[in-house]
This record gives structure tokens, C-alpha cells and sequence, in this order.
């Protein structure tokens, strides 16, 4: 019986080993999509105990707590931090063979050198022992991003947001560049003319332009792009449930705008040809300035109704979603395509049942003119976790260059999940490592290293264009 979490976890062969070892474990990380906090970042925040760099905001662990019939008042309610981690502690044995069994066990050990199991017996001094560390100055957000090797960080941003964190991080000189990524889902969401006229009051303020029709609501967009543009952002995001790509004319977008405008309800189809036109006005202005846009795709979110009420969203109410995604995709990706609009371009989807579509619609968009230039993206949300980390680049070998891959991301909002990078490379060491044992690839340990390295950092550098060393 192997030792659990040891030197070689994960890694079934001397091969795997070896490539881990001596090629993925020194290479830095590039986290080119999180929701990590700049304001945090700016002001080098110093945690004052676990709790709240562990479980403040993470929803992958309240669903676990809450699966395990921990009451609200542990998890997201008025309990003391000690608390809220002691009931954690309780539930981990319970979360064995779900992923946070593993990251939480990583975690203790990359980031405090912890290597006990974490339970209701452990939880206390484990409590104490990591606090002690995180609260001390080395432990500081900064701190954190150095002893992870960071060399590059993306955070979701609102084209509302004043990025005056992204300003103070940059004039503190700080050597970890983190960078702006423009996410403007809000400036879609015309399901309703209340929420869309306080959005446009924030973009008015946001731009300094007055919002009187579609025209001057595209240049106040465009300001922002253009200033976020101006702050070293060169990513765009979008977290939809599908592509839009109805049929428009800017005529008729113009008219549903004023419509909403003058606060009346629009139509079902009317709402989809707003967004529709403004996906390919957003994709058309990152194209522009050599961006790479992202499309999350296919999550079901909001589903608890009564205690979304009660806590709001991203709480831990969203589910895979069964939405159909290829036909909408490829009209989309065609219409900028064949204008010469279409940016390097990733995407991810949520419902596993999509890899194969996923995987073989980058392929129809691909043009020789960058190599990798339309991703399929690693393994998102409820996917990034073993199987489906396995099942996204076997999928992606059989069906593109797994070679040319962008590799991993947090998509977290918590500066203790970088060792997920290190999840990530030492399962794709352990697929390259038994393919090699098996004779099904040549055992050219230098060539394959290569490859390791360039999806663990190299890919992502180039094709993002960050110069990082």
C-alpha cells in the first residue's frame, strides 16, 4: 500500500515520475483566468487565521459542509471563525474521493508543510498551527503568490470596475503582474429593465459618457475596453449558458434598446438578438487588439431559489446545465471567422457530454496563422477534478494537439489553490509517463519533457503573450 499524498502521488510509473520530478514540478504558473480579489492583492492582505483564507467565499466546500448536514450558521452564518474551520475539520473524512479531499490535504502540506490528516480529532492544532503561519508577514497575499511561483495573474473584472487596485498594484511595483480580464456578461443580461437601467447608471458613471441609445451604450463600452486595454489587460471572459447567435439587424437592437430603456420588458427573441449582436461587437473589438476571448459555457446557475434569496449567487446553488451548445458555437465562430474577426479563442465547457463536440469545433477554426489558436480549455468547475482532468486531455489528444494546450487555471477566488496547478501536471505526467511504460509513445524523455513544460507555462506565455520568465 502506497503512503497517502508522498513524493510520487498520482504518478503510477518510474516514468511518471521522472517527468514530474525533473521537468512539471520547477515550472512557474501562469493563472491567466481567477477571481482572486485585486483589492486584496493592493493592500497585501494578511489573513489572521485559516478560515479566512481556506472557507471564507469558497462554495465548493460550503456544498460539501452542507451535503454533510452542517447547519448554515458553520458555514456562511454568525459562527466564530474557529468554528466554522472545526466543522470543516468534521467533514473532511466524509469528502473522501471528492477533490477536496485531495486539494485540502496538498494545500496543508505545500502551503503550511502540514502533513497530518485533517479530521475532528486533528482539527484544532491543525487550526492553530496553520493560523500561526498564515498570519505571520511571510504569509502575507504577496507572500503567498512568491512561494507558489506565480508569474502571472488574471482576475475577473466588470467593465464597470474601476480597476483602482489593478492601478495600485502596478505603482507598488509589485513583481507579479496581474492583470485585468474584461468579463462584460452584465452588460448582456436585458432579462429585465430594472437591473439593466442600474447597470447602465454604473457604466455612465464608470465612462463619464451619458447612455441615450445603443450608439453612445457601445462607445461607453468601448471606453472601457479600451482602458482596461490601457491597464495591460489582453483577456476577455464570458460565463454564459450557451452562445447566442440569432439573426440581427443593428436596427432592430437599436429599437429593443430603447424599449428597455424606457423600461418595458423585452421579448424572449428580442432578448436573445441583443445578445447576440453584443457577443460579436465584444469579439470584434477584442480582435482588434489581439486579445484572447474565453467562453465558459453550460452552467445551470440559480437553482435554489429560496436560499439564493437568503445568501445571493455564488453561494453554492449552480449545477451542470444540459444546454444545446454546437450548432450556436459554430454559427458564432463562423460569422467572425469568415469577416476576419475571430480572436485566439478559448473554450470550456461544463456538461462532460460535450468534450467531443468541444473538442473537434476548435479544430474547424484553427488557420495555421497561430499555432493553438482555438483552445479547448482544461477542465472547468465541476470537471476539474481527476477524471475529468483525465477525460479532457485524453478527448483533446484524440481529437486536437494536446501539445499546443494552454494548460491549467484556478478559476478560484482563494490565494491558497495554486497546488491544483500541480494537481493538474501530475496527472498529465502520469498519462504521458504510462503511455511511454506501455510502449504506445517512444521514450524520448527530452521531447516529452518539452512538451510537459511548454503545457505546464510555455504554451500559455506565448499565446497569451505575457513575456514571463
Amino acid at each position: 500500500m502506497k503512503q497517502f499524498l508522498d513524493d510520487h502521488f498520482l504518478l503510477e510509473t518510474k516514468t511518471a515520475e521522472r517527468l514530474y520530478h525533473d521537468y512539471a514540478k520547477q515550472m512557474p504558473i501562469i493563472d491567466y483566468h481567477c477571481h482572486l480579489p485585486p483589492q486584496q492583492i493592493a493592500e497585501d492582505h494578511q489573513f489572521q487565521n485559516i478560515t479566512q483564507a481556506w472557507l471564507y467565499g469558497d462554495h465548493y466546500k460550503w456544498r460539501a459542509m452542507r451535503t454533510n448536514g452542517v447547519d448554515e450558521h458553520f458555514i456562511t452564518g454568525t459562527a466564530t471563525d474557529e468554528e466554522k474551520f472545526l466543522k470543516w475539520a468534521e467533514s473532511v473524512p466524509y469528502t473522501m474521493r471528492n477533490p477536496l479531499y485531495h486539494w485540502t490535504h496538498l494545500e496543508l502540506q505545500r502551503y503550511f508543510d502540514i502533513r497530518e490528516t485533517l479530521d475532528a480529532n486533528s482539527g484544532r492544532r491543525i487550526y492553530e498551527a496553520a493560523s500561526a503561519t498564515i498570519s505571520s508577514s511571510p504569509y502575507s497575499v504577496k507572500g503567498l503568490l512568491r512561494k507558489m511561483n506565480v508569474k502571472v495573474v488574471c482576475t475577473t473584472d466588470d467593465p464597470v470596475d474601476s480597476l483602482e487596485f489593478h492601478q495600485k498594484i502596478k505603482a507598488g511595483g509589485f513583481e507579479i503582474p496581474v492583470y485585468p480580464a474584461f468579463r462584460p456578461d452584465n452588460a448582456m443580461n436585458v432579462s429585465s429593465p430594472e437591473v439593466f437601467a442600474a447597470y447602465i447608471a454604473k457604466l455612465e458613471q464608470a465612462s463619464g459618457m451619458e447612455v441615450k441609445n445603443l450608439d453612445t451604450f457601445l462607445q461607453a463600452l468601448k471606453s472601457r475596453h479600451d482602458f482596461f486595454a490601457a491597464m495591460g489587460c489582453s483577456v476577455s471572459d464570458h460565463g454564459l449558458e450557451h452562445i447566442h447567435a440569432a439573426d440581427y439587424t443593428e436596427a432592430g437592437v437599436s429599437a429593443a434598446f430603447d424599449k428597455i430603456r424606457a423600461g418595458k420588458q423585452l421579448s424572449a427573441e428580442e432578448q436573445e438578438q441583443f445578445r447576440s449582436a453584443m457577443l460579436v461587437w465584444f469579439a470584434e473589438w477584442d480582435h482588434e487588439k489581439g486579445w484572447v476571448q474565453q467562453y465558459h459555457l453550460g452552467a445551470l446557475r440559480n437553482n435554489n431559489a429560496r436560499l439564493l434569496n437568503k445568501l445571493g449567487p455564488d453561494t453554492g446553488w449552480d449545477s451542470i446545465g444540459d444546454f444545446s451548445q454546437g450548432r450556436a458555437l459554430s454559427k458564432f465562430l463562423n460569422g467572425l471567422d469568415k469577416n476576419d474577426r475571430l480572436a485566439k479563442t478559448i473554450l470550456y465547457n461544463l456538461n462532460p457530454s460535450d468534450n467531443e463536440l468541444f473538442a473537434t469545433m476548435t479544430g474547424n477554426f484553427n488557420d495555421g496563422t497561430v499555432a493553438g489558436k482555438v483552445q479547448w480549455g482544461s477542465g472547468w468547475w465541476f470537471l476539474d477534478q481527476k477524471d475529468g482532468m483525465i477525460d479532457q486531455m485524453n478527448t483533446l489528444s484524440n481529437m486536437g494537439l494536446i501539445s499546443r494546450f494552454v494548460g491549467m487555471l484556478t478559476d478560484s477566488r482563494s490565494f491558497l489553490s495554486f497546488p491544483r496547478h500541480e494537481y493538474f501536471r501530475r496527472i498529465l505526467c502520469n498519462l504521458f509517463g504510462n503511455d511511454i511504460e506501455n510502449g504506445e509513445l517512444p521514450g524520448d524523455i527530452a521531447w516529452v519533457g518539452a512538451i510537459i513544460q511548454n503545457i505546464c507555462f510555455n504554451n500559455a506565455n506565448e499565446y497569451f503573450g505575457f513575456g514571463a520568465k
